[in-house]
């Protein structure tokens, strides 16, 4: 017998489906202008970029992006990590809801019915393409092959590949500076600065075909997905980007300063760390110098793809008429705290930039400084083509801060990290503070207050004085908590 529940998404997502496809036609029929969709992803992308106040990283045409629209200053990830993240934004599910948990999980074995955000484009007649990494793809194992998309969501897709991929045994890898093997790159502290042209990578080629998906339609309403592989790891660039960041110009927190930030931690929110610091037994401060100098070549890489985008845009007179939104999957650690990479319940790897300019943006060049999801985009999209929002969307829309910047509302964004039934996070962020149990406390709480601990290094959930705070924080986490 099927669960009740998911029984309940399935009708409901059939519904939906129905409504939207007439809302659509409807639309179409009356002659209503319909606006175009760039759907800008970038894999493991944290918020170190210029337009996010870390001038050190170049990224001017992100920067001119957040001066064309409204960036976010304290968007986050249901999940961080690629799977489950990029499966909650493109069903507007949290991911208990879909059952969605690990980057093994298949979305169609979760949800059959479940209507994704592709789907609801073509719905409305919407030309709906893909290039590269929108659902989860093994990075770089994937490369080149449909990995784990939903071939439901696509009028069609492309999977490129570049010399990032072909070339794997190229790629110096630490502890130790190793090449020429192949294989063990998703987590990984590696690079490769080749001297190469852009168009020769696999985030080149993406963007490319994305230019000539734009061209390509241009006279008809599209929903185009450029997803971007950088700055995951392995962190590879052509050697330009690199010299955009001279090593003697890097730099790490404070090894004994970080250690001493993990104290009043509980040892479940580590859980999973191979070693301390930087992951890999046998890694130096040289090689994460290296390693964080690569990243942000990459990040670097990554802004001169969008900016191809951009001037596509711009070149055809669409910029007006066309939705850009700019997101990444989740955050990631650069040696904060001793730790690299993601899969924490902290903000450095739940927080992620999100910018959305162009058609019905009026809040140019603004900030929002209010918690939002991931889990907003799709009903966010939903209400930018005028249509009722489905009540099967756990997003709210974000449509008001669109409008005006300084809007204020009370929704908390929502984080869990899932390492098994006994193993469980789940994280509130609201305006001031961040709250984090771990099975239900059983094994621990933390407490952040962020108007003067943005770098989370002072716990106070067991501090006297925050108990109120605590208690009242889950409480209002409660609605969301799932302990499977």
């Amino acid at each position: 017998m099927k669960n009740l529940k998911t029984e309940l998404l399935h009708k409901c997502a059939f519904t939906c489906t129905c409504l939207w496809l007439a809302f659509g036609l409807l639309s179409h029929a009356q002659g209503a202008p319909r606006p175009n969709v760039l759907f800008i992803a970038a894999d493991d992308l944290n918020t170190d970029m210029g337009s996010y106040g870390v001038d050190q990283v170049q990224t001017p045409h992100l920067d001119r992006l957040a001066k064309m629209g409204v960036r976010f200053d304290n968007a986050h990830a249901q999940y961080p990590v690629c799977g489950p993240s990029r499966a909650s934004l493109m069903t507007g599910l949290r991911p208990n809801t879909t059952g969605f948990l690990s980057n093994r999980d298949q979305l169609r074995e979760r949800v059959p019915d479940v209507v994704t955000l592709g789907q609801y484009f073509q719905n409305q007649g919407y030309y709906s393409g893909r290039v590269g990494k929108i659902f989860h793809y093994g990075n770089p194992g994937s490369i080149g092959t449909d990995g784990a998309d939903d071939v439901l969501s696509w009028t069609e897709r492309f999977n490129p590949a570049g010399i990032d991929k072909m070339q794997e045994e190229n790629i110096i890898r630490f502890p130790g500076g190793r090449t020429g093997k192949k294989g063990g790159l998703g987590i990984s502290m590696a690079y490769w600065d080749p001297v190469s042209q852009d168009s020769e990578h696999t985030d080149g080629m993406v963007a490319d075909r994305a230019v000539e998906m734009i061209e390509r339609n241009k006279d008809k309403p599209f929903f185009i997905a450029a997803g971007f592989f950088n700055p995951h790891c392995p962190y590879v660039a052509p050697r330009t980007y690199f010299d955009m960041y001279p090593i003697e110009e890097i730099t790490l927190p404070d090894l004994e300063a970080a250690k001493r930030d993990l104290e009043d931690v509980p040892a479940m929110a580590l859980l999973g760390e191979k070693s301390w610091p930087y992951y890999f037994k046998g890694m130096t401060t040289e090689e994460a110098l290296k390693c964080k100098q690569a990243y942000y070549a990459c990040v670097s890489f990554v802004d001169a793809q969008v900016g191809k985008l951009l001037d596509t845009l711009e070149k055809h007179n669409l910029l007006e008429n066309t939705i850009v939104i700019f997101w990444s999957d989740h955050g990631y650690f650069l040696g904060e705290k001793g730790l690299w990479f993601k899969h924490k319940n902290f903000e450095r790897s739940t927080k992620v930039p999100l910018i959305i300019a162009g058609h019905g943006v009026d809040a140019r060049g603004k900030a929002v400084s209010e918690p939002v999801e991931l889990l907003d985009l799709y009903p966010t999209l939903v209400d930018l083509l005028g249509h009722q929002i489905p009540d099967v969307l756990e997003g709210e829309s974000l449509i008001p801060f669109l409008k005006n910047a300084n809007h204020k509302w009370e929704k908390p964004a929502i984080s869990q990290v899932y390492r098994g039934p006994d193993a469980q996070g789940y994280s509130i962020r609201t305006r001031q503070w961040r709250f984090t149990e771990w099975n239900g406390g059983k094994d621990g709480y933390e407490l952040y207050n962020h108007e003067n601990d943005p770098g989370e290094v002072v716990n106070l959930a067991h501090n006297r004085a925050y108990l109120k705070i605590r208690e009242q924080l889950k409480t209002q986490l409660k609605p969301y908590v799932k302990y499977n």
